[in-house]
């Protein structure tokens, strides 16, 4: 059946008194027919009802799992809808917490035809709006829906107290008891039988027969403890056992030297590992996995530091090579997976991952414990990269790439994605961004509801799968750049789970990472508290695990915005336009908490980039944007106006950083994004018409994406593409999967179209973008991109743009109307311009020229006549990668290095020339052995402080191979 998702994520398992039990039901063994009672302990479970302020509007939400279920969780015969306050399906209070529900007859009731099985009864409790639940304290089981077992007339026993927890199947509760404490037992028989019970292998009662037997004994001793219930059937004594654990005191000891947060290999040490946990205000861990057969006893038990922050243990006896699940359980109430794991496995999604995205994924330790766990691997395979010395494109003029692996290739894998890297690299793309790929909730998901910071998400497929992705994209000189999610996490995270306030369904005041409530509107999940301490340094871990074990080139920040503890939520609702409008003014501690952050970043990784969907008040922006941060810089709306023939709103200014104010080319400017409608869409739905010419024609709408490209694509600054839209991609951002167009379908699954290369108006789309992003990484014209002159008109619907520096200048000129229009326009120089993608001659012999143009034509003006070699790309190698050139820093000034290898020992020669290919000076000629070389650019010879600004060109030269390099001086 489809029920009701709720926004609640809770997750926390309960602490249990003797007798409190989250389900009870009488009779023990229910049947399908005759009464069944069910009582609610609503401080037991996720606890999300508990004290709830109207004990009269307690509904509860039921079905089946028969023979005609497909899985435990394919619900059969629905009773209720959700939300709604049917009188059949109202609880009667009991007070203190507690409530019954009586069926009569379940077959009858539930309307279950005959031949059909029933097994279980699966239900939930709610309030009458559907805003609150009450189930299974581990919702990642089945959604914490709750069984039970309908039993027929053989003979069955079981154990009442202690209680088991009512999943599907069941598991023991947590039993909360030290040495001296009495347990409290019951054992019932759905048939009469004589019955014993004994604890630890003494006999502390006896029924000569009877259904039910009690008794309380004391525990006299911490460790392992047994508890059996004997019964007589067919003659026959058969038994059922419990057995649980009692812990010793926890032993306090300070961490080894050495280790930090998280799994911890020795290499010189192979069959150990050391854990460590970070969870301050906790009394107890234990560490429980396949190392120990998920047995709890005194060598599981984790040791406690001597400031109550961390639990350790080192665990021996391990086989090298072999992978290990293993989980947490704190204060014997909660069983988490390590947040540090690098590897889950997931009982609920793992299954719908094929043996061809992730071959021989670890099976789920099925029967032993419940959630996710982690996994621990020493002497792991490792990933021999072959690409150690990528250089980042400048990031002022980045041509970013954005995609989401799940709807841009069907088999949604890294071997396959890597595959169409030479699809990118033709289009001329410098970067790849991609969306969120750590461990998300299930495995549809865009990812921005992360739960594991350190684990790619295995629906994608392995983690050297991932980084020979990434290879590849470094051989091929493209930057990859992750999409990172720390605004918020989600309820699967085990950082959430550790500090979870059931009766809030919220994460507790003393969570050391989260908010109990959000702090800015559009908050998604919880919200992270950036101020903390806490918070500061696992930020630090997760960007330094990326940078460095994956070699990532930076990351692209979600909800930067949310990056604040100033309190913007002042209504309840967090969602007034005054709070959004309070959210976004200049705030001096996000600014704090950035430029912390950012620093952070450089130290793990100098360069790496940092780009922020902020989205803030200008001048927060600019100043952390002068600081070395990116920024995106939506103008999905004021572009998509103008391809579709509205001119009101289509001024494209807000796309530049010099109209923002800003002193650099830090503003990532996209026509499209994963979070925009489709340009395509709205021209085709809501495009102008004016007598035959017709923009929701879809040939005519590519024609107007063309024209969108030439302005977007050659504003200077950094750029950011959405996946197909260079393909002129026109289903809707909100499509659903039965073709229909709704808001709730924003993240589902979108149509995959390679074929659109086939048709050759969107072809001539894509290679409109080729020539456009060509022309950005050409060496006469690539700086002017990252730093030239810039004057425009976009006001009107004939658009203007011109670029220009000491040497290469640009004009750009579009028509957005429906109808001929002419306008003067003034060139930078006089002389012979060359239209780029025709290379025709306009001879300009006054500065203002009268050009006409078309309903959505466009021309690209520059002043040197490149059409028969329009992109080449000097400074991405053709030769083998033992063959390499490069200066650093760039930009220089006065001082840096020449780095040159060479693949067997040769004559070589190294000149720099001028934007020209004027020789400018000899820097050095010689002889020189296989390997690797580095003169400073001081000992050259060569004045280079009385070079002026502007772009060179390094050029290496041995045998008949070469190598040019850009040079920027400043």
């Amino acid at each position: 059946m489809i029920r009701k998702k709720l926004l609640l994520f809770i997750f926390l398992l309960p602490v249990l008194p003797a007798l409190a039990q989250l389900i009870s039901v009488a009779p023990a063994f229910p049947k399908e027919t005759g009464q069944i009672e069910i009582t609610l302990d609503c401080t037991q479970g996720n606890k999300g009802l508990m004290d709830y302020a109207n004990p009269d509007d307690i509904y509860i939400h039921i079905g089946l799992i028969t023979s005609a279920s497909t899985n435990n969780g394919d619900w059969k015969h629905s009773k209720f809808d959700w939300a709604t306050t049917p009188p059949e399906g109202k609880l009667t209070s009991l007070g203190n917490n507690r409530y019954r529900y009586t069926i009569n007859n379940l077959r009858t009731w539930m309307g279950v035809p005959a031949g059909e099985t029933i097994s279980h009864i699966v239900f939930l409790f709610r309030n009458g709006t559907g805003s609150m639940k009450q189930c299974n304290a581990n919702t990642s089981v089945n959604g914490g829906d709750m069984y039970l077992k309908v039993y027929d007339n053989n003979q069955y026993a079981s154990f009442i107290q202690p209680s088991y927890e009512p999943y599907f199947t069941p598991s023991l509760a947590p039993i909360q008891k030290q040495t001296g404490d009495n347990l409290p037992v019951k054992f019932a028989v759905n048939q009469t039988s004589a019955l014993e019970l004994l604890f630890n292998g003494n006999s502390i009662a006896t029924v000569a027969s009877g259904m039910e037997i009690t008794a309380s004994p004391a525990i006299t001793a911490s460790g392992n403890q047994e508890l059996v219930g004997k019964y007589v059937e067919g003659g026959v004594t058969k038994t059922q056992t419990i057995n649980f654990f009692v812990s010793p005191p926890v032993t306090e000891q300070p961490l080894p030297a050495g280790v930090r947060d998280g799994v911890n290999y020795d290499p010189a040490d192979p069959a150990s590992v050391t854990l460590v946990l970070f969870a301050p205000n906790k009394t107890k861990a234990t560490v429980l996995g396949d190392f120990n057969n998920w047995t709890e006893n005194a060598a599981a038990q984790m040791y406690k530091t001597p400031d109550g922050q961390r639990f350790w243990k080192k665990i021996t006896g391990l086989a090298s090579g072999t992978e290990y699940a293993y989980q947490f359980e704190i204060d014997n109430t909660l069983r988490i997976a390590d947040p540090y794991t690098e590897k889950v496995l997931d009982p609920n999604n793992d299954q719908y991952i094929s043996a061809t995205t992730y071959p021989n994924l670890k099976p789920y330790p099925t029967g032993k414990t419940n959630g996710i766990v982690s996994v621990l691997q020493t002497n792991a395979p490792a990933y021999n990269w072959q690409n150690n010395n990528f250089t980042r494109p400048d990031k002022r003029n980045l041509i970013v790439y954005e995609l989401l692996l799940r709807d841009f290739v069907a088999a949604h894998d890294w071997t396959t994605l890597k595959d169409t890297i030479s699809y990118l690299k033709r289009l001329g793309i410098n970067a790849i961004e991609l969306l969120p790929f750590n461990e998300f909730e299930g495995n549809l998901s865009w990812g921005y509801n992360p739960s594991f910071y350190f684990a790619p998400d295995k629906y994608y497929g392995t983690k050297n799968a991932l980084k020979a992705f990434i290879d590849e994209c470094h051989k091929q000189g493209i930057a990859v750049i992750m999409d990172m999610v720390l605004n918020h996490s989600f309820g699967q995270s085990p950082m959430v789970q550790l500090y979870w306030d059931a009766a809030n369904s919220s994460p507790s005041a003393n969570s050391p990472w989260f908010n109990p409530s959000a702090k800015h509107p559009y908050n998604v999940g919880y919200d992270m508290n950036h101020e903390s301490s806490a918070t500061h340094y696992f930020v630090s871990r997760v960007t330094e695990f990326w940078l460095k074990e994956y070699k990532l080139d930076g990351f692209r920040f979600d909800l930067s915005k949310g990056f604040t503890q100033k309190n913007s939520c002042t209504t309840g609702g967090c969602s007034s336009q005054q709070e959004v409008d309070n959210w976004s003014k200049y705030d001096a501690s996000r600014v704090a908490i950035w430029k912390g952050y950012y620093d952070t970043i450089m130290k793990h990784n100098a360069g790496a980039y940092v780009i922020l969907e902020h989205l803030s008040e200008n001048s927060e922006e600019k100043e952390l944007a002068s600081y070395g941060m990116l920024f995106w810089g939506n103008l999905n709306y004021n572009f998509n106006e103008a391809t579709m023939g509205w001119m009101q709103n289509s001024d494209f200014s807000w796309g530049l950083s010099t109209a923002r104010g800003w002193d650099k080319q830090h503003l990532v400017m996209y026509m499209e994004s994963h979070d925009e409608e489709r340009l395509m869409y709205k021209n085709i739905n809501f495009g102008r018409t004016s007598g035959t010419y017709n923009i929701k024609d879809p040939n005519t709408a590519l024609k107007r994406n063309e024209l969108g490209a030439a302005f977007g694509m050659l504003m200077p600054g950094p750029k950011m593409i959405w996946q197909f839209g260079e393909l002129g991609y026109d289903f809707s951002i909100n499509r659903c999967g039965d073709g229909t167009v709704k808001d709730e379908c924003r993240t589902d699954s979108k149509p995959i179209r390679w074929d659109y290369q086939t048709v050759p108006a969107r072809k001539n789309l894509y290679d409109v973008y080729a020539r456009l992003l060509g022309l950005r990484q050409h060496f006469l014209y690539k700086d002017i991109f990252a730093g030239g002159l810039l004057d425009k008109d976009f006001s009107a619907g004939f658009k203007w743009m011109k670029i220009t520096t000491d040497t290469s200048s640009l004009v750009v000129v579009g028509n957005f109307e429906v109808s001929q229009q002419t306008t003067g326009v003034s060139f930078p120089r006089t002389g012979t311009w060359y239209e780029y993608f025709g290379g025709q001659p306009l001879i300009v012999s006054g500065n203002v020229q009268s050009i006409t143009l078309q309903p959505g034509e466009y021309r690209v003006y520059i002043n040197r006549n490149i059409a028969s070699n329009p992109t080449p790309v000097p400074e991405i190698p053709t030769i083998n990668q033992n063959f390499r050139l490069v200066v650093y820093p760039n930009p220089v000034s006065r001082s840096g290095q020449i780095e040159f290898e060479l693949p067997a020992g040769s004559s070589v020669s190294l000149s720099l020339t001028n934007m020209y290919g004027q020789r400018i000076a000899d820097l050095y000629s010689g002889v020189r052995a296989k390997g690797v070389h580095r003169i400073p650019l001081g000992t050259t010879g060569f004045e280079w402080g009385k070079l002026p600004k502007g772009m060179y060109f390094l050029q290496l030269l041995m045998g008949d191979k070469k190598l040019v390099r850009p040079l920027m001086v400043e």
